[in-house]
Formats: structure tokens, sequence, C-alpha cells
């Protein structure tokens, strides 16, 4: 794993484990899911139910329901997110649509395995998952974390991706990405009563429009009741820490391996994302061969989920589109 000095050690480990603790409080019980009782167009991001495939020795969990016939949209999660990380309202806004497929990584939430400390490995995962399903060609949507790995299968399975959308990413040593940001750390530091509530300063911008949005996120994020994903173990934060570090170490010709990625890719950033800086996705839209962006206003990292029904619009135009 990546080596850092004991200074930076330290603030990583309470750092993650604050943003652990932050993700991890909405979840409950994660029973077994019943067999399939219904059409899997007939379910929600509320109730579909959790089923399981095994990928080079890991029991992976996923969710998949939707529009069955076309491409399926497979959803990879940020930083020690679940399946009930998502924001019911964009998933259910792609689902009447098309297929989608949302799933945790080897050693995350219900899946078993362990957490690999490098992007390489979690593409791998993500790419057996599809081959265990008999998807031959789908559409990824990444974000964050998840957005590193959709740039990482694309570049090993050109032929299984059809077409890429990045949220709140950043190139191979973008700027900021070997450690974690001052702003970032400033929020993790902050003490508050709901844990949770660290995603109002992280996702959120602090203007109050964008800080409405962000309860009314909040609000949809804990809708889901019944069979709930499990909570992230204490080995997949350190480990996914790991591997955005050694995602972000800077590197002479760092956007070189970009050129290699031609499907059509839609870039998505807020305005003042502090977490990955929104020059990172600028850096991806000109270096990625075919790549438009979509820069929304007054966001910061959760820009999709302060503007979902505007992001659905958009994605979908880009994923319906014949370039």
């Amino acid at each position: 794993m990546t080596v850092f000095n004991s200074r930076w050690a330290l603030r990583q480990t309470v750092a993650v484990a604050v943003m652990a603790a932050a993700c991890s409080t909405l979840s409950a019980n994660a029973t077994p899911a019943p067999a399939q009782p219904k059409a899997a167009h007939g379910y929600t991001h509320q109730t579909a139910p959790t089923r399981f495939v095994d990928v080079d020795g890991a029991h992976l969990a996923y969710r998949r329901f939707g529009k069955t016939g076309g491409v399926p949209l497979v959803f990879l999660q940020h930083f020690v997110g679940n399946l009930d990380s998502w924001d019911p309202k964009v998933i259910d806004g792609f689902a009447r649509d098309r297929e989608v497929i949302l799933f945790d990584n080897a050693g995350v939430a219900s899946s078993s395995g362990e957490v690999p400390d490098n992007i390489e490995d979690m593409a791998r995962y993500a790419a057996g998952l599809l081959k265990a399903l008999g998807v031959k060609q789908a559409d990824l949507l990444g974000f964050s974390m998840g957005s590193l790995i959709a740039q990482q299968v694309t570049l090993d399975h050109p032929d299984l991706v059809r077409r890429l959308i990045l949220v709140g990413s950043s190139p191979r040593g973008g700027v900021g990405m070997a450690s974690l940001t001052p702003e970032f750390q400033g929020y993790l530091a902050k003490k508050r009563e709901v844990p949770d509530e660290l995603l109002l300063d992280v996702f959120f911008t602090q203007s109050a429009e964008s800080q409405a949005a962000g309860r009314e996120f909040l609000t949809r994020l804990r809708a889901r009741k019944v069979n709930r994903d499990v909570d992230v173990n204490s080995k997949t934060a350190p480990a996914q820490a790991a591997a955005i570090a050694r995602w972000g170490k800077p590197a002479d010709n760092a956007n070189d391996y970009l050129k290699n990625i031609r499907q059509p890719t839609l870039v998505v950033s807020g305005s003042n994302d502090i977490v990955f800086y929104t020059v990172n996705d600028v850096t991806l839209q000109q270096h990625l061969p075919n790549a438009q962006l979509v820069i929304y206003p007054d966001s910061n990292h959760g820009a999709i989920y302060q503007y979902p029904e505007l992001f659905v619009k958009h994605a979908s135009l880009f994923l319906n589109g014949t370039r």
C-alpha cells in the first residue's frame, strides 16, 4: 500500500473513519430477498431485491431492475458507499427507460472477499460481474471513486463499454488527488450530531439553495426501510483510500492514457467540487478524444443529487445519442 508520513497517516485514519461513519448510519438488517416474485421492471430503487453472483472468489451483491431490452446502465459507487448510497430519484429516473445494475465491489458491504487497495483490481471485479451476469456490452456511470474504476474498466475491456459517464471524477495524477483536499479535511473535522449530515458539506455547497437540496437528498437516501444493504466494514475505508491515493499520485505524462478511452464520454461536475477539484473534470474533457462536459451551478461533489431530474435528462440525451 502507499506509504505516507506519520502525520498524513494519522489524518487519513481519522478522515476515513469519519466518512465511513457518515455513510454507514442508514443501514439496517439485510435479510435475504425473496426469489424474484415479479418482473424486474416492476421494481424500484426502494424495492429491488439484493442478489449475489460469484466473481473470482468473491460473492458480489447486486440489484438489477428497470426496463429491459437495451444496453444496461451500470453504476459504480463512491468511497465507502453501498447499494443504498445512490439517490433513488436518479436511479429510478434512469430505470424508467433502461435496465440498471447496482453492485458492491469485493469486500464492500454485503459482498464478500477482500477490498482491493488499487483501482485496477476493483475494475477486474466490476468487469467480472458483468461477465457473470451475461452482459455483453454496457454503459458505465461512475461517481467519484467509481469514476476511476469506470475509466479502468474501459481501458481493460473496450469492447464491453459502449458509453461512459464520469461524475465528480479525475484523471490519474489529478490536482489535489494524492491526498485529501484541505477543504474536505476541514469538513471531516467538523463536529455534528447526525453523522450522515457530513454529506451536506461534502456533496453540497454552503448556499441556502444547495443546502435545501441536500436535505431533500438525505430524506430520499433514508427512505428504504426493508432489506437495506449492510454497513461497510473497518477494512473498506483504508483500502479504498489507498486505491484513490495511488490513482492520484503525480506522474509525468499522467494524462497520456486518456487517448485510449475512445468511447463517447459525458463528464459531469459541480462548479465548486471540494473533494475532487472541478479542474480535474475539465482536464478529462480536454484530453479524452470524444468527451463533453456539463458543470452544474452552485454545486459541489454531489451535483447530480442537487439537480437529479436535470442530470437524468442530460445523461439520457447523451446515452440515447448516435455519436
